[in-house]
């Protein structure tokens, strides 16, 4: 368990105020002038050492990703994007930190922007967030209020800091989507190469980030990379914002170290299984796009990015969804197969007919309505969208179905049988076209 001493967020359930004072009371913009001074060389040094791994779901090292910016600014200036559009369903931790502890985010994004040499950054939100965005325009009026954020800072380097309201597309997410969006046109992925480090926002160097990996860089550099480096394991390390919701007795959001258990992080943190542990059934365990881990792979399941691959699943946003044994599976997995094929752009011809054609079909397994040699058929319709796409929304809506089939195959089976038994009986379609 994670000693209140290690907490990064400790405003995350809005018990104090988000206001600059308080923020500062607790620790936030604390000798950044002095992080600054170190020199860019040393802060993405840090970060690199610090082995913090991007929290947006990829978990990709993000001191090196930082590093990829151009050393020198030119004729291009450069930009640093925050992802905010937290769409998923089943994700819900970023907006805790924009709510309760955003001058945390601004900070560590002017940091971050130092690093790379920019001068601006964007965050783009998810439409629907309207108390988040006004609550981080506040902080953000607040900062410039109080100079330490502006073209003429109290810190000496200047830094502008834009907020951008989204219209609610789950493809806006995408980073490539997202700049395209940014620049005021359709939210469709772009082809990489070339890669935003190189052409990004307006054709310019651009560093596209999760909100909670800006948001942990200024705590990081204040505490040295060989703290952060000591909590969780090798390869997984640092505290993480976990969501937990579904069938469990307090659904909340919580910092806890990288690698604890399953079960305690449920039991502990989740108030237990609604029903107790043996009424568990599976569990997402990183928002809607990860494959379902069974309760029989849940007993030992570590929860970090290679506990989760190694349970044939993906830690993604450490957003779990519990399921007890009410759940119907099947349907649950249809209806998240609905929602890729409703948030498709329709770019890519895999992803634009694939997610229609995968949740007809495992619409019709979810009432019975479907032949068993279909399922073999769907499993491989799944593969053939899988990597065969512009941007990941084609594995996002091919990894829920493979992982019904990979752990729950004999249900889809019973419930074929079972309507075929009695098809005189209509079954209650799972989601209107």
């Amino acid at each position: 368990m994670l000693s209140d001493k290690d907490r990064i967020f400790t405003n995350v359930y809005g018990l104090q105020p988000a206001s600059l004072q308080a923020a500062q009371r607790r620790g936030a913009w604390d000798g950044t002038k002095f992080l600054l001074e170190m020199g860019r060389d040393w802060i993405i040094d840090e970060m690199k050492k610090s082995n913090l791994r991007g929290r947006g779901g990829a978990g990709f090292p993000t001191g090196l990703k930082w590093s990829f910016m151009p050393k020198q600014t030119g004729d291009r200036p450069h930009y640093l994007v925050i992802n905010g559009d937290e769409s998923e369903p089943g994700t819900c931790k970023d907006r805790e930190i924009l709510r309760h502890d955003p001058h945390l985010l601004i900070e560590g994004a002017m940091i971050a922007s130092f690093a790379m040499g920019a001068h601006a950054a964007y965050i783009y939100i998810r439409g629907e967030f309207i108390a988040e965005r006004e609550a981080l325009q506040r902080a953000v009026d607040e900062a410039y209020a109080a100079r330490l954020i502006g073209p003429d800072n109290t810190h000496g380097y200047p830094f502008d800091f834009y907020v951008h309201h989204g219209a609610g597309a789950y493809i806006c997410g995408e980073e490539t989507a997202l700049l395209e969006s940014l620049e005021g046109k359709k939210g469709m992925p772009r082809l990489k190469p070339p890669f935003p480090a190189n052409m990004g926002l307006y054709g310019c160097p651009t560093t596209v980030n999760n909100v909670e990996s800006i948001a942990v860089a200024g705590t990081i550099l204040r505490r040295g990379a060989d703290w952060f480096n000591g909590i969780g394991r090798p390869n997984n390390v640092g505290t993480k914002l976990f969501g937990i919701s579904g069938h469990v007795g307090t659904p909340c959001v919580v910092e806890e170290s990288m690698g604890i258990p399953f079960r305690e992080l449920i039991e502990r943190h989740g108030g237990g299984v609604r029903g107790g542990w043996d009424n568990l059934l599976g569990i997402i365990p990183g928002g809607a796009s990860c494959p379902i881990i069974p309760a029989h792979l849940c007993d030992d399941l570590i929860m970090d990015f290679d506990g989760c691959r190694a349970a044939t699943s993906s830690f993604g946003t450490a957003g779990v969804l519990v399921m007890d044994k009410s759940t119907d599976v099947i349907r649950a997995i249809a209806r998240l197969s609905y929602f890729f094929k409703h948030e498709s752009c329709g770019q890519c011809t895999p992803c634009r007919e694939g997610t229609g054609w995968m949740w007809r079909v495992i619409n019709r397994m979810a009432e019975g309505r479907a032949q068993k040699r279909e399922i073999d058929m769907l499993l491989d319709v799944t593969k053939q969208i899988e990597g065969h796409t512009i941007c990941a929304l084609g594995d996002a809506a091919a990894w829920p179905i493979q992982g019904l089939i990979r752990h729950f195959r004999p249900e889809i089976e019973k419930r074929i049988d079972q309507y075929a038994a009695n098809p005189h009986i209509d079954p209650v379609p799972v989601a209107a076209e």
